[in-house]
């Protein structure tokens, strides 16, 4: 198996392009929920990890386009089936202008004004971020190949079904859902959120709750005993803000195989839904 490289973050070097880059992440992901017919547990709303950074895939209206994320290089690629490629430098604008740009290069090249993003009211959109660094975004993308490479990894080896790897706009995490098929006895079997059984497995750059980057694995309902499953050492389970077992990212990067200690943690916890979670175990 091959070694990945697991950057090491400096949280006060890559705070404002992280912020930055989740700015830009909720931009694609509003335009994904007004343009695509909606799908069970949102994944039409989500991104998906590139060779490059982070992609909307193709959007189906009139005009088919997709949006990308060049984390390598600090652009946004614009591409439609009417015209060449074009690229917006990232540089730290705001979520608002980026949208304005993209409008205007869609609507341009013929894309239906119903299916172009209006500004947002929220004012968070309309923040800069001068501390952006091109540099730091590519360190940033290189942490979320790793992590998306291992996940990988882990989903090829589950034989029910799973989401896909997807990076979600509005919290900037990287997740994989894992899903068994088996419904919560009282909950609206029509209401997916509520009424699938799953697992996540998951990553981010920091939030309000943990400053800092940490992977997360979470049950949905969570077993009462699974808390009490031995994980690795540095993993800890979390009961303040959520339950769920949390590895922080400056933890795992000093193991000396960190691909291996993620796939331990998460077959570990994995094994432990398995049984349980599920009613043939129960």
């Amino acid at each position: 198996m091959n070694s990945l490289r697991y950057p090491k973050l400096e949280i006060d070097t890559f705070t404002e392009t992280r912020n930055a880059l989740h700015s830009y992440a909720k931009v694609l992901g509003n335009w994904l929920k007004l343009v695509r017919l909606k799908r069970k547990h949102w994944w039409h709303a989500s991104l998906r990890p590139s060779i490059t950074g982070l992609t909307s895939r193709s959007i189906r209206a009139n005009l088919d386009f997709e949006l990308q994320l060049n984390l390598q290089r600090s652009q946004l690629q614009i591409q439609t089936t009417a015209s060449d490629p074009v690229f917006i430098l990232l540089e730290g604008q705001s979520g608002n202008a980026l949208i304005e740009e993209i409008g205007d290069h869609l609507a341009s090249a013929g894309l239906d004004s119903q299916f172009i993003l209006n500004q947002q009211e929220d004012e968070a959109f309309n923040k800069t971020f001068g501390g952006y660094q091109a540099d730091q975004a590519a360190t940033l993308h290189q942490t979320l190949a790793s992590v998306t490479a291992a996940m990988e990894v882990l989903r090829g080896s589950i034989k029910e079904e799973t989401s896909p790897i997807q990076l979600w706009p509005h919290h900037f995490d990287l997740s994989m859902i894992w899903l068994p098929g088996e419904k919560i006895p009282g909950q609206d079997p029509e209401n997916e959120e509520y009424s699938d059984k799953q697992m996540n497995f998951g990553f981010t750059f920091g939030d309000g709750g943990i400053p800092e980057p940490y992977f997360y694995i979470t049950a949905y309902p969570l077993p009462e005993t699974m808390p009490a499953t031995p994980l690795p050492r540095g993993t800890v389970w979390q009961t303040e803000g959520f339950n769920g077992a949390v590895l922080l990212y400056r933890t795992l990067i000093e193991e000396e195989d960190p691909q291996a200690y993620l796939l331990d943690l998460w077959t570990t916890l994995l094994d432990a839904g398995h049984k349980l979670m599920l009613t043939e175990n129960s």
